[in-house]
């Protein structure tokens, strides 16, 4: 039996490495090098530190000297634990930090002590990078310990086959089955990514769409070039009587906010007798290289709320915006404002940048030289690949996003499990030139969104202090996406006078934290002080989720009760079943789809 899996996997290894070496050379004929983050940025943040350490000869010394001192002191306990003592470790572990969870890390002395020389080095290496950049210009430094800190995780000893304990005793208990598993592993994602590594998060056959994800009932009742828009079924006899029409980012699929009905936003928002709404943008190929960001407000926003005010018959309507889409919700506000349309009764936020002058670890990203790089990358492509996005958002969380799947898929030869998070994580999507560009420049690059008037979208001049709008903002506490105090800011720019919520945990879970949950908590205060961290001083923390919270905020905007609304109409005749078509084109499928 032990014969025929292995040779299942060579079998399986010799296929995947023919197509990882296909792809690799298809790669190389369109001239297709790119990669993001751009590694010479890297090369030349470590290069700058490189610099700074021999400028700094006396820090450099002092770090090392440290360094020793807690070697001594490692090496003084490692001796006494070998003599049957039990010393205090010189470095104790972070129960937070999963590397080391395995049971091999303690009880076994090579391998504590390894873990701990390891994070000795790691802290020191830290610091002293800190200490030696400080004369650098900021834009400079967060680059420098970004890479220096991506260096350290890289080289971690849990990374490795023979210094890691759990893949140690799985190689000898499998005579290294694992590890040709792992390979072949490695060689399948290497296919999926045509040569570029492209790690697999989750089992993509555990979860499918409509099967058992985003499976809340509803319809496509209408669709363009750009998106679908989905109304799903009710579920009681009465609903609000204005509809919430919700806007995701579109850098990933809607259904975020419809995975698995235990954890559906969604399913929820209409059990609680709400008609909602939601926009499945396109996943765009070559053929949307010239769409702006106007597009996205004429034909996304406003369209969709044109067809859900005759769908409903309602002249008014309640929103939400989710991070991108959120700040493309802000800006249709502000189009309507200077247009005198009111129908916006009530507008939420969730994890969304107004004012991007805080954009957290993001910044590492962001500059005239790498925005310049995407540009030429997208004027011979026409738009920007997801996985490359998904790449560098990975690495702001490269312990748990990368370097976990490089222990389990590879080192330990494991199939990673079904995740509806991750499996979501991991569905990107493309990203038209032209928006692009304009996004990066226009918002992050320079704040213009935070000037009066200094953008222009759809012939109006795009102000956010003319948005009378109630706002209510949700942010969440270890957000590295939309740092919660960027959030927080922002909503200050809005003329009215918005409800401020900040979430535990982050970007995703922090929002996708069901009403059923007792996880993370929330805080909350009434009044909206300039200063974030006064705000904070002074709100109350109240346990589980702050969904029935927004719920309680959103009923004083319902405008009644209505008998419910089945979707589409005669007006919108449904055309197909939710969640639709346009949210099955992955990135790795074909370059280009029918719309």
């Amino acid at each position: 039996m032990l014969a025929e899996q292995y040779a299942e996997t060579i079998t399986r290894l010799m296929a995947e490495s023919t197509r990882a070496w296909q792809g690799w050379l298809q790669r190389q004929e369109r001239g297709d090098f790119f990669t993001l983050p751009d590694p010479a940025v890297a090369a030349k943040a470590l290069a700058n530190l490189n610099q700074q350490f021999l400028l700094h000869p006396e820090r450099s010394l002092n770090a090392q000297l440290k360094l020793l001192e807690g070697y001594g002191e490692l090496w003084q306990n490692t001796l006494l634990r070998l003599s049957g003592h039990d010393p205090l470790s010189t470095a104790r572990p972070d129960p937070k930090d999963r590397r080391f969870k395995a049971k091999g890390w303690e009880e076994n002395l090579y391998f504590d002590a390894l873990r701990q020389a390891y994070q000795l080095t790691a802290e020191e290496w830290l610091n002293a990078v800190h200490d030696v950049s400080e004369g650098v210009d900021r834009e400079e430094r967060v680059k420098i310990e970004f890479y220096a800190r991506q260096l350290m995780d890289a080289l971690a000893p849990s990374n490795f086959s023979i210094t890691n304990p759990e893949v140690v005793e799985a190689t000898v208990r499998t005579g290294g089955a694992n590890l040709l598993r792992g390979l072949a592993n490695l060689m399948s994602d290497l296919a999926r990514g045509e040569g570029l590594l492209r790690i697999q998060q989750s089992d993509s056959e555990g979860l499918e769409l409509g099967k058992n994800i985003a499976v809340t009932p509803g319809k496509v009742i209408f669709q363009n070039d750009l998106m679908q828009l989905i109304q799903y079924a009710p579920a009681t006899e009465e609903v609000d009587r204005r509809p919430l029409l919700i806007v995701p980012p579109w850098i990933n699929k809607y259904y975020i906010l419809d995975l698995t009905p235990e954890r559906s936003f969604i399913r929820w928002a209409v059990e609680q007798g709400m008609t909602v709404f939601i926009i499945s943008w396109v996943n765009p190929d070559e053929r949307y290289a010239e769409v702006a960001f106007d597009d996205y407000l004429t034909e996304g926003t406003l369209k969709a709320m044109d067809v859900v005010a005759e769908v409903t018959g309602e002249a008014s309507l309640n929103t939400i915006g989710y991070c991108i889409g959120g700040t493309l919700l802000a800006c249709t506000l502000a189009h309507q404002a200077a247009r005198g349309d009111d129908r916006v009764s009530s507008a939420t936020f969730f994890t969304t940048l107004l004012d991007f002058s805080e954009v957290g670890p993001l910044e590492v990203f962001i500059d005239e030289e790498q925005i310049r790089f995407m540009e030429q990358h997208m004027e011979r492509r026409g738009y920007l690949e997801g996985t490359h996005l998904a790449n560098a958002f990975n690495l702001l969380q490269s312990s748990d996003l990368i370097w976990s799947f490089v222990i389990n898929n590879y080192l330990l030869g494991r199939d990673p499990k079904a995740f509806d998070l991750l499996y979501w994580n991991s569905d990107s999507t493309r990203m038209p030139r032209r928006m692009q560009s304009f996004y990066l420049r226009n918002m992050y690059l320079e704040n213009r969104l935070a000037e009066p008037g200094a953008i222009s979208l759809a012939g109006e001049a795009i102000d956010l202090g003319k948005v009378r709008t109630p706002a209510f903002f949700v942010a969440t506490e270890k957000d590295h996406i939309a740092p919660w105090t960027a959030s927080y800011r922002g909503a200050h720019l809005l003329g009215s006078r918005p409800r401020f919520l900040l979430g535990g945990s982050g970007h995703i879970a922090g929002v996708i934290n069901p009403a059923s949950s007792s996880k993370y908590g929330y805080w909350s205060y009434g009044h909206l002080p300039r200063d974030p961290d006064r705000w904070l001083e002074s709100a109350s923390h109240h346990p589980g989720s702050w969904w029935p919270e927004w719920r309680r905020w959103i009923q004083r905007h319902n405008g009644g009760q209505v008998p419910a609304r089945e979707p589409g109409g005669e007006r919108f005749p449904p055309l197909e079943d939710a969640p639709g078509s346009y949210v099955q084109v992955r990135v790795d499928t074909a370059s280009t789809q029918d719309t």
